[in-house]
């Protein structure tokens, strides 16, 4: 079972599986594999003809030709059908495509001779060598050109990504590729991202792929762009005189400084610059562990491969006082704590800053609500939420209770159940969230983390809302700016003047017209048709607006109902 098979080939990496007792039972799919309708795993290859490789394309989008999507044809019949419909009018849309390959499961490809990717091939495609490598049924055989059906499509198809992206991986022993495959998942994302010298060209596949980059959803151009967020302002293309459809704004909320599940920091940097035109699905910000939105694992340094008075010895290294004081291998580890208050038979546990027999240069870094302030450096021992839970009655002298009814004195009652920094622990704390049950009574903490959020999607709006205007005022200005006015225009209600007669239309008197207004313009040369495309313009903003505002309100109720919490916690 644990054996490499020859029908491993293109579907299951041979390079990458554990070292310890799994060996061979864990495995990794290869580059280009994927799995059928059936559950198993196929592997692509490019067809052969008569000593030929045949150049095949799958339709996208027919646009005007007379294809369908999803029909397999050849790169000169989709090129000479797109010239066809280019050359009657400018308007037709030419047909898009992809590369397309025959994807075939173990035992289909048992049938076929299959050449390597390396093969030479001249500039019309053809096999060059009369004599070639191939695979037939498991086993390789010398072949004539003319007897070869199928040939891979790529040297990387044999192993997988891991493996892949190994630099001269053909050199390397097998059992140190395997370590090398293996070691690279251990990588923990560094302050500085660098992308190495000496790359594969997977490595931007790879990141785009991993999720961990920020990718564009619709093409635009950058509007603004923070440590935060960026707004894109998106340009549909118009279509045959139709005006387009896709406007608005994009916004990408980046993650800043998050714990991910093995504790360490994701943390997104944006990589565009304000007014930059950016194209669907190119990297807009790197995450962790990408630089320019490619992998980055480590950092280009110089080694030296020699004994250094011995401290080097087998697998020991020696590193330079500058690595260290230059943070080159620095990264963040982020941990995370909680604390529940709940409601014990005698009486409910509270959050509070007041914590019997504690002084209060302990209590320094917490609020009012007793929850440790941001940016605050903690150390083993430090408090960083502040609780105290009820004592089982003690039978009090009398007088303690005469003392307790006249001063309420409480402090006899509690005991200190705080949440303290564990031992080994030192650091700064990045963030605090507080969640309460729904229709509690919230905190000072809770209210203001509540507004944070509300705030911030009040300012997506807004900025939403801007660029809907800007986009509208852009659009009328295509067809009123710049033409006179042949009579003066009033208010309907108020019958202020609004617009001299004479006067030109420029971007700012059209920013402060309504459309009705608008529509009420006596101009020269005026098109028969502007009334309806102003009508279509307004009713087209004011549907986006009407959408992203309902979008808004709900993500303000569910923000204000409170969470779901385990029974017992208040």
């Amino acid at each position: 079972v644990r054996d490499v098979h020859p029908t491993h080939y293109g579907r299951i990496c041979p390079i990458e599986t554990p070292e310890g007792p799994n060996i061979g039972l864990i495995s990794s799919l290869s580059c280009f594999a994927r799995i059928n309708e059936y559950g198993f795993i196929e592997s692509p290859y490019r067809r052969v003809l008569n000593g030929t490789v045949v150049d095949e394309v799958r339709i996208l989008n027919p646009g005007d030709t007379h294809f369908k999507v999803g029909d397999v044809l050849t790169r000169g019949e989709i090129e000479k059908a797109n010239k066809d419909v280019s050359g009657k009018t400018k308007h037709n849309q030419p047909a898009e495509f992809d590369a397309h390959s025959d994807y075939l499961s173990a035992w289909e490809e048992d049938k076929y001779i299959i050449a390597q990717a390396n093969v030479q091939l001249d500039e019309k495609a053809a096999i060059v060598p009369e004599l070639v490598n191939a695979r037939q049924a498991g086993n390789f055989v010398l072949k004539h050109r003319d007897e070869i059906e199928y040939m891979d499509v790529s040297p990387k198809q044999l192993v997988s990504v891991a493996a892949s992206l190994i630099p001269f991986l053909e050199n390397d022993d097998a059992n140190r590729a395997l370590m090398g495959s293996n070691m690279q998942r251990q990588a923990v994302p560094l302050l500085r991202a660098e992308s190495p010298f000496v790359g594969t060209g997977m490595e931007g596949v790879t990141a785009r792929d991993s999720g961990a980059v920020v990718i564009c959803k619709r093409s635009g151009i950058v509007d603004s762009v923070d440590s935060e967020r960026i707004i894109v302002r998106v340009e549909g293309a118009a279509h045959e005189g139709q005006m387009s459809r896709e406007v608005g704004a994009d916004i990408y909320q980046l993650t800043k400084f998050k714990r991910s599940n093995q504790n360490t920091c994701i943390n997104q940097k944006p990589i565009v610059q304000q007014g930059q035109r950016v194209k669907k699905g190119g990297v807009l910000a790197d995450g962790p562990c990408t630089d320019k939105g490619e992998l980055a694992l480590g950092r280009n340094v110089l080694v030296a491969f020699m004994p250094w008075r011995g401290y080097n010895f087998e697998d020991a290294i020696v590193v330079s006082e500058k690595l260290v004081k230059e943070d080159y291998y620095t990264s963040i580890h982020i941990e995370e704590f909680e604390i529940e208050a709940r409601d014990t038979k005698l009486g409910p546990e509270e959050v509070t800053r007041d914590i019997p027999n504690i002084a209060e240069g302990f209590l320094r870094n917490l609020d009012e609500s007793g929850i440790i302030r941001i940016g605050a450096s903690v150390k083993p021992g430090d408090i960083l939420v502040g609780k105290v839970t009820p004592k089982g009655e003690t039978q009090l002298t009398p007088e303690e209770k005469l003392l307790r009814a006249i001063f309420g004195e409480k402090a006899g009652d509690v005991k200190d159940a705080s949440l303290y920094c564990p031992p080994g622990i030192e650091g700064v704390v990045v963030d605090a969230k507080v969640f309460s049950r729904k229709g509690a009574d919230l905190d000072e903490r809770s209210k203001n983390i509540l507004d944070d959020q509300i705030e911030r999607l009040h300012r997506n709006l807004e900025d939403e809302k801007r660029i809907l205007n800007d986009e509208r005022a852009k659009r009328l200005a295509g067809h009123l700016e710049n033409k006179e006015i042949l009579a003066d225009l009033h208010d309907e209600k108020t019958n202020k003047k609004l617009l001299s007669k004479g006067a030109l239309i420029n971007r700012e008197t059209l920013e402060k017209l309504r459309a009705r207004d608008l529509k009420r313009l006596r101009i020269k040369d005026k098109d028969p048709r502007l009334n309806e495309l102003i009508d279509e313009i307004e009713e087209m903003t004011s549907r986006q607006i009407a959408v992203l505002e309902k979008i808004t309100e709900e993500k303000i109720v569910k923000l204000r109902k409170g969470d779901e919490l385990p029974p017992g916690v208040i």
